[in-house]
């Protein structure tokens, strides 16, 4: 009997060994299940092969090429990766919507003797409990920004009050971006799919009845949007503003930054994307502090000229919804240590003031 999962609780809680991804390697790649294991029964070429038989030939002949390449490839699945399965491992089988990959692959499992199962509609019930969650209903928990210029080291204290006990969500951990022009990192953003699932499913994981704290940023990090039911409760939370001395945050930035500071190829092409807004004379000046290896420096420019400014007309223009106002003389070990503190307090101060 397929699986039904009303909720992404539930889902989560599944009570199988291994969860089975069987589409091919793009679908896989661009989002899937939690936890899901890719074994495609088909390659990206083979399925846009199938699928163009299936309707410009016919059905009949797709479904017949579907199968022995869907056997062909189960085969090399279970002679690789499950070789070492005993006969007690039990597996959940999902392909696009829980239909003929899924199906042939965990039947072909059944007749080796495994308990395997398949997740009823495929991915796309996930997906809907996803969507359901990030886009179609307000979200459970209320959420409260943590705020402040570039540098004053958000994404460190958000972990430094996660091992305070408090709940939050880092959102440019989960897109794998740092929210600026010299926010990419090493590893590529996840697709918007993957992001909203992620996002989703760590949301999940938190109790409605205590805050969230996140970091502020734009409706967009990198190449990934946040989902319009964070985004809302993201417009509608109070604040903990952060304030560091300009000098102090150039010297956090060189420490936080120095992916690029070790890569001055990639550090010019990012200032070369600022010509637009500083023009080339104020670009070329910067790119001369980075070939110098006046990094500091560089840093203290660039918020001063560039983002400090910016930042500064996007709180003007949002409601004056503050919490309170960390103000930190340095950016150490032992400032840092002391703002999260600070910021507890707050918050705990906030969670015992009675509604009026």
């Amino acid at each position: 009997m397929a699986q039904t999962f009303p909720c992404l609780s539930a889902l989560r809680a599944h009570g199988f060994d291994t969860v089975i991804d069987v589409r091919s390697p793009a679908e896989f790649a661009e989002d899937h299940i939690p936890g899901a294991i890719s074994l495609p029964v088909m390659s990206n070429a083979e399925r846009a092969r199938v699928g163009t038989i299936y309707t410009q030939v016919a059905p009949f002949k797709a479904r017949k090429i579907g199968a022995a390449l869907v056997a062909r490839n189960a085969a090399a699945h279970i002679e690789g990766t499950l070789a070492d399965k005993d006969g007690a491992w039990r597996p959940l089988v999902y392909c696009w919507r829980g239909g003929q990959r899924s199906g042939s692959f965990t039947s072909i499992l059944q007749q080796i003797g495994w308990r395997a199962d398949v997740v009823e509609g495929g991915y796309r019930s996930y997906r809907r409990l996803v969507v359901g969650a990030m886009h179609d209903t307000k979200l459970a928990h209320s959420l409260i920004l943590l705020d402040g210029n570039t540098g004053t080291a958000k994404t460190e204290l958000l972990h430094l009050l996660a091992a305070r006990g408090a709940q939050i969500v880092d959102l440019e951990g989960l897109a794998a971006h740092r929210g600026s022009v010299f926010g990419p990192l090493a590893s590529p953003q996840p697709a918007q799919k993957a992001f909203e699932g992620a996002l989703a499913g760590v949301f999940d994981q938190l109790d409605p009845t205590r805050p969230v704290i996140v970091e502020a940023e734009s409706s967009k990090i990198g190449n990934v949007a946040v989902p319009p039911s964070v985004w809302a409760a993201m417009r509608a939370a109070p604040r903990l503003t952060l304030t560091a001395p300009l000098a102090a945050r150039a010297r956090y930035l060189t420490r936080t930054y120095a992916d690029m500071v070790a890569d001055p190829v990639a550090l010019a092409a990012t200032l070369e994307l600022l010509v637009s807004f500083h023009g080339r004379a104020q670009v070329k000046a910067w790119t001369l502090l980075a070939s110098s290896g006046k990094y500091e420096t560089l840093a203290f420019e660039l918020m001063q000229s560039h983002y400090d400014p910016r930042y500064g007309k996007s709180r003007d223009a949002r409601d004056g919804n503050s919490l309170a106002l960390i103000e930190m003389p340095d950016l150490k070990a032992d400032d840092l240590a002391r703002a999260a503190d600070q910021i507890i307090a707050a918050v705990q101060a906030r969670e015992s003031t009675p509604a009026i």
